[in-house]
């Protein structure tokens, strides 16, 4: 008996769902499918569009959608969630609709207007493990994006996923613009400048803490004993914000 030809082709894969979407409907149902569709309508679906991509199929808070270049499917990931970032930065935090995204390149298969497959399974895995408003990609997405676009790459290392059988290099996306302005800046007056980084504690004991803190204040200390500097400190040291110091 002969057996009927599979299609396949190779495509870029991105799956997408909304981080702690059954407690925001838990909360308020209808307001969260109300924003849910305005983000929609306003900025997801134009931008996929505008990328060329074709929305595979819609699972109530999760969306599948198929693009014929990386590139595409990246570039749409990070407008849209730059684009989620602007709609919310007026929302309060518990009720903000945040996506996750991952993305895959691979080889699937075509089932009428659907596609499955492991490059599907393992776009799927890769939105469980990004972060809320976040980006993750398989590395072979990575090597066909990398150079391409104004972003940074963290490498996560090879991760296992469930239901995949070999290990999966993953990166986490970091739009270079976006972190960038998302920073405290600090003017800087004519004259020579250090930024002072405070020590982590990387004992694992919280009563440690105090030692970090103190050689960081050490540090700036001494330096400030140099008249012609300015000194910044660029992170919070015991709870406290940034801050500067003229020297």
């Amino acid at each position: 008996m002969g057996t009927e030809r599979v299609e396949r082709r190779l495509t870029a894969i991105l799956a997408a769902d909304v981080a702690g979407y059954s407690r925001l409907m838990g909360a308020d149902e209808e307001s969260t499918l109300a924003q849910l569709k305005a983000h929609r309508r306003a900025l997801i679906d134009p931008k996929i569009t505008e990328h060329r991509g074709r929305i595979v199929k819609t699972t109530g808070d999760g969306m599948l959608v198929e693009f014929a270049s990386v590139v595409d499917a990246l570039r749409c990931a990070v407008e849209v969630q730059r684009g989620m970032a602007e709609r919310n930065a007026e929302v309060p935090e518990n009720k903000r609709i945040e996506f996750r995204l991952g993305i895959n390149v691979g080889d699937i298969i075509i089932d009428g207007d659907d596609i499955i497959g492991d490059g599907v399974n393992v776009a799927a895995r890769l939105e469980a493990l990004a972060e809320p408003s976040g980006i993750c990609l398989s590395g072979r997405a990575q090597e066909d994006a990398r150079g391409k676009l104004d972003i940074t790459f963290e490498d996560a290392g090879e991760q296992s996923l469930k239901n995949i059988s070999w290990p999966v290099r993953v990166y986490r996306v970091r739009p270079s613009r976006a972190a960038g302005s998302s920073r405290s800046s600090f003017p800087l007056p004519d004259k020579p400048s250090i930024a002072v980084l405070p020590f982590q504690n990387m004992s694992g004991d919280p009563a440690q803490e105090y030692f970090s803190d103190g050689i960081t204040e050490d540090i700036i200390t001494e330096l400030v004993r140099f008249r012609s500097s300015y000194i910044g400190l660029t992170g919070p040291v015991g709870g406290r914000r940034p801050q500067s110091r003229e020297a």
